[in-house]
């Protein structure tokens, strides 16, 4: 099936066009940490405050990913692997598009991070560590998964059966266990705006 399949490229328009028309610069955010740690939170902060700067986003999330695009997965190493992969291929068009795009996901090893930075492209992506510790995770428990987690019934689950790997250079870490969620949005709306200004 592949060879019947051409690109339509001399079609469409540029990343350059669909910027100048929107008047910014498409970049990916992408929030990494633990389940529970803020990322998801932080992000429709960053959405609402972003919007009020008149800035086109576009937030994917686990949960509506996971209820669309990507519900035929589960969470075997494998299957998180193709989430994140399928994940940063759509983001990648939003970006190219133009769109701020805030992505929160576990993502919990660093390869499919650097998976997911080698898709949409190092210059466009800027990792958000929320190191929140897994003890304020689950004294948080949003979901109830910890507790479940705990009895044995979720598996894989990351930080209690599965590995959560820390990104070694992040370009911001936020912990919302120590920091207000409005400092923690103001810092990333400043990534962005710092990151408008180089286009």
């Amino acid at each position: 099936m592949a060879e019947n399949i051409y690109p339509i490229h001399t079609r469409m328009m540029s990343r350059q066009e669909h910027e100048a028309l929107l008047g910014q610069r498409g970049m990916m955010i992408w929030f990494t940490g633990l389940s529970g740690s803020g990322k998801s939170t932080i992000a429709l902060g960053v959405e609402h405050e972003l919007a009020r700067l008149g800035i086109k986003t576009q937030i994917l999330d686990g949960d509506n990913i996971r209820h669309g695009i990507n519900a035929d997965l589960g969470f075997s190493v494998e299957d998180r692997r193709e989430n994140i992969r399928r994940i940063a291929q759509v983001g990648r068009l939003f970006v190219d598009a133009g769109i701020v795009t805030l992505a929160a996901f576990v993502s919990p090893t660093r390869e499919i991070r650097r998976m997911a930075c080698d898709i949409i492209g190092k210059d466009d992506f800027k990792e958000v560590y929320v190191s929140t510790s897994l003890e304020e995770c689950e004294r948080r428990d949003v979901k109830g998964l910890y507790a479940k987690a705990r009895r044995g019934e979720v598996k894989d689950f990351t930080g209690i059966s599965s590995v959560f790997e820390a990104p070694e250079r992040p370009t911001l870490v936020i912990d919302t266990g120590v920091q207000p969620l409005e400092q923690s949005i103001r810092q990333v709306v400043a990534l962005v705006m710092e990151n408008m200004k180089t286009n």
